[in-house]
């Protein structure tokens, strides 16, 4: 698949850093590293989360969160203007939400395809469900990333997380 580099902005760095520092407080309350925000069109956060998938419910991702919540609380063309900013390219289960619900773009620090490589070379276990990208899953949404700056970041909560 053609990945298009894309030029993250300063705010789209900024929000990034965020969402890194709520993947680095999941993984520092036990969970793991996955953090990501509901940012509008005029630039304001309206929701942020963490993963929460420590106590057995494997669907507690923050972008699933993101996708409930922007259904309870926006309009559909609200949510058509948002940009969720997220530490991990969304996993297919997120990605559909996200499509499902309608939000805008995608912003994202780490690839799937990089944490997939990561644990390999870890030889720490795969996910039960296949790290496909998210225009794979959902090919009308916009997506930017991965965030060079970051990715080294993201790699090594990971392998706090996950490496054997």
């Amino acid at each position: 698949m053609l990945r298009v580099t894309v030029t993250l902005t300063d705010d789209d760095l900024r929000f990034l850093r965020r969402c890194v520092d709520l993947a680095r407080a999941a993984l520092q309350g036990g969970d793991e590293p996955f953090g990501s925000l509901l940012v509008d069109h005029d630039g304001a956060v309206r929701f942020e989360d963490h993963n929460r998938v420590k106590d057995g419910d494997a669907t507690r991702h923050p972008e699933f969160a993101i996708a409930r919540w922007a259904v309870e609380n926006m309009t559909p063309a609200e949510r058509a203007r948002c940009t969720v900013y997220t530490s991990g390219e969304h996993c297919p289960m997120c990605a559909a939400a996200h499509a499902w619900v309608g939000l805008g773009r995608v912003v994202y620090a780490a690839s799937s395809a990089q944490l997939t490589q990561w644990l390999a070379e870890w030889n720490a276990p795969p996910p039960p469900v296949a790290g496909l990208p998210i225009p794979t899953v959902a090919p009308g949404v916009t997506v930017a990333g991965p965030a060079a700056g970051l990715t080294e970041e993201m790699k090594t909560l990971y392998a706090q997380a996950f490496r054997p």
